[in-house]
């Protein structure tokens, strides 16, 4: 990767305005690919501002960041629609590392912005299914305060609504993300443990997978009717442990690898034969133990994996 010396001034602004937009609009829609779309009208807007309005905006990115937030607010209440007639189980785009996304695109390609995303627990798989349960107004409204700290005045020009409204919006959606933690009270997967769950499933170790798997384990395979996948929750350790090793029955040659799934440790599972990328996998653990498993198999959530 080029050094910022190497690169033009006016490619770095680019790619910085980039970056700030994706970090807002993949946590507000839960899709490189809705993000990405939803840059590009922001700048289509932009640019059809006269030379005189863009002159007249103190500051273009805090215009862009504006903009973005009202697409995407209208983009959550279409997605509510599109949701409805989704194949099977819906699951967040799953985002690699930066490691994997560099080493998938040329230096050139100074503006692909995926590597840029930064990776905390607002990107978790985890907390972006709880986000898809609110409302477009709820998840704008917590996103933008509680994630990048802006002022409830400044929500209420974008959301529409009072800045008192905004304020109950954001309140909202927070009582409900604490209250789905606490029923939860899942975290992260160690990395170790993810080894370890690694090994008993390629050893096909029924015992061992079930030992790792919390009673309450349940397995959510998102394929949108693109490929063959459980078109239901999996739940219970008996019969994810089940599911897992069928996986292989049906693909002898499925290779796994670790990787970094929205900035936690995950799987990624490739075609022995061809190297494609078949599903992306992440975790939840609970009292040590696994209790989510999601698996994205829908292929066109995986083009950032290839």
């Amino acid at each position: 990767m080029p050094s910022d010396e190497e690169v033009p001034a006016e490619l770095r602004d680019v790619a910085g305005e980039r970056r700030a937009l994706l970090n807002l609009t993949y946590r507000l829609l839960g899709s490189v690919t809705d993000a990405e779309d939803a840059i590009q009208e922001t700048y289509v807007r932009w640019y059809k501002l006269s030379p005189r309005q863009r002159d007249d905006i103190d500051s273009p990115l805090g215009w862009m960041l504006k903009t973005a937030g009202r697409i995407c607010l209208d983009m959550l209440g279409s997605a509510r629609a599109r949701r409805e007639r989704y194949v099977g189980e819906w699951l967040p785009e799953p985002l690699p590392g930066p490691d994997r996304w560099t080493s998938q695109r040329s230096s050139a390609d100074l503006t692909d912005p995926a590597d840029q995303v930064t990776m905390d627990e607002s990107v978790s798989m985890a907390l972006l299914l709880v986000l898809d349960t609110l409302t477009p107004a709820e998840r704008v409204s917590f996103v933008l305060h509680d994630v990048f700290q802006y002022r409830f005045g400044e929500i209420a020009e974008i959301v529409g609504r009072s800045t008192g409204a905004c304020r109950q919006l954001a309140s909202s959606a927070r009582h409900r993300i604490h209250a789905a933690r606490t029923d939860a009270t899942a975290r992260r997967p160690p990395t170790e443990l993810v080894t370890t769950f690694k090994s008993a499933w390629e050893s096909g170790n029924f015992g061992d997978l079930l030992r790792m798997l919390d009673p309450e384990a349940t397995a959510i395979t998102d394929s949108g009717g693109l490929v063959t996948a459980a078109p239901e929750p999996i739940t219970g350790p008996h019969a994810v442990a089940q599911f897992l090793l069928e996986v292989f029955d049906r693909q002898p040659d499925l290779v796994l690898e670790h990787t970094s799934v929205n900035g936690e440790p995950g799987l990624v599972a490739r075609s022995g034969t061809t190297a494609a990328v078949l599903a992306v996998i992440s975790f939840t653990v609970h009292n040590d133990r696994i209790d989510r498993i999601w698996v994205v198999r829908n292929p066109e959530k995986l083009r950032q994996w290839k």
